[in-house]
């Protein structure tokens, strides 16, 4: 069988190399950075449309790693219709609320992103993991785990470690390494 794909997806500003992201990719070499353009003033249209040229272009099956905004990328793309079947699975770690800021709270969603609203609401044709936290500035935990049920994706809850991004302290993450090596090994 064809080893699987793995597609690391960056959020709003890419993962710069204090993120957990870049710090898998050089910790597991075979990962593969999908560029999905502008990643300062993403257009939803277009990053879907690249997000579905690389799995296409992808041999075999694909596993999806998607940080922040990357994650509703993702709803999205499956959502409208993307080339899904070859995706065996997909971790999506610390979804932004782009919909709808908590007003009580410190929790803001930078306007570039919150053109990915509507948050899709199908559930994925694959299976998914959902991580969030209890101090995300960005999302609630009890938002992004409803965001799991809507997509049929199983939910864990990382406890309070911020946006689980370079900010937080998320360089390296072991938790995202060893929830990718489980997934990789189920395929």
């Amino acid at each position: 069988m064809t080893q699987p794909t793995v597609l690391v997806l960056p959020g709003l500003g890419n993962s710069g190399p204090d993120h957990w992201q870049s710090w898998l990719e050089g910790r597991l070499p075979a990962l593969t950075r999908v560029d999905l353009g502008d990643w300062d003033a993403p257009e939803p249209d277009r990053w879907v449309e690249r997000l579905d040229a690389a799995v296409h272009a992808a041999p075999g099956p694909v596993v999806l790693v998607a940080h922040s905004l990357a994650c509703i990328l993702v709803a999205r793309w499956a959502a409208t219709g993307g080339r899904t079947e070859t995706v065996a699975a997909a971790l999506l770690v610390a979804p932004p609320d782009v919909e709808s800021p908590d007003v009580e709270s410190p929790r803001t969603v930078p306007a570039e992103a919150c053109r990915f609203a509507p948050v899709p609401t199908d559930p994925l044709p694959f299976p998914a993991v959902v991580v969030g936290s209890r101090s995300d500035p960005y999302c609630t935990a009890a938002r992004a785990c409803g965001f799991a049920a809507l997509w049929g994706a199983d939910f864990i809850d990382a406890g309070e470690v911020g946006h689980i991004n370079g900010a937080s302290g998320h360089g390296p993450w072991p938790m995202g390494e060893t929830l990718l090596k489980d997934m990789l090994a189920q395929i």
